[in-house]
């Protein structure tokens, strides 16, 4: 694979109506809904303008708290917003295909889609698995939108991306809430073994809510 390229990635507009339905009823929705762990270390890749780090950082008292996206500006407005609102995160500006973050280095990883738009096609959205992959620790949790969610937030933009997870065998199903997912990691890194399906926006339509 080519080494990433920040223009392969279109950045979604800013809705503020939008915003503020993730900060005040998804998210907590979603802490909800998945039982995530307080304390943790917790990394959102993609993170946008941050909207989802306050509302992280209340929710779940992280021991440490990262936000990773690709375009330089959004990480400037993300790092502002988190100023405001006297929140201690981390700003990296990264590709998910290819995190600057150690390996094993978080308990939770967060996805609001990015995932399933990277740039790259079938190869781009492997790749960023992979890495989601390389920097939980083992018994962490990879926590994602389902085709559901995506379907509802994109239907033109979403319409037949997959997840090919046959590629991260190590993430296994966990937890699933129509929304939104949890896969956990295997016991150690590098740990292998069982293979899970790619889920696409069909397993919804058949009554599927994949993790």
């Amino acid at each position: 694979m080519r080494p990433p390229r920040a223009d392969d990635y279109t950045a979604f507009g800013n809705v503020e109506a939008r915003n503020g339905l993730q900060g005040r009823v998804e998210l907590p929705l979603l802490l909800l809904a998945l039982r995530l762990p307080r304390g943790a270390r917790v990394l959102e890749i993609g993170c946008g303008r941050g909207v989802a780090l306050p509302v992280l950082a209340e929710r779940l008292a992280p021991s440490a708290l990262v936000g990773v996206d690709v375009d330089p500006p959004l990480i400037e407005l993300a790092r502002q917003r988190v100023h405001r609102a006297g929140v201690a995160a981390r700003l990296v500006e990264g590709d998910v295909r290819a995190l600057p973050l150690e390996s094993a280095s978080f308990d939770v990883v967060i996805d609001f889609g990015t995932c399933y738009h990277v740039g790259g096609g079938a190869e781009g959205a492997r790749a960023a698995l992979v890495e989601v992959a390389r920097v939980l620790r083992g018994g962490g949790l990879f926590v994602h939108e389902t085709p559901v969610a995506q379907h509802l937030a994109h239907p033109v933009r979403s319409f037949g991306r997959t997840l090919p997870w046959d590629s991260v065998p190590s993430l296994v199903r966990h937890r699933a809430a129509l929304l939104w997912a949890a896969r956990r990691k295997r016991g150690g890194a590098g740990a292998r073994g069982g293979h899970a399906r790619a889920e696409t926006t069909s397993d919804a339509a058949h009554g599927g809510c994949a993790s």
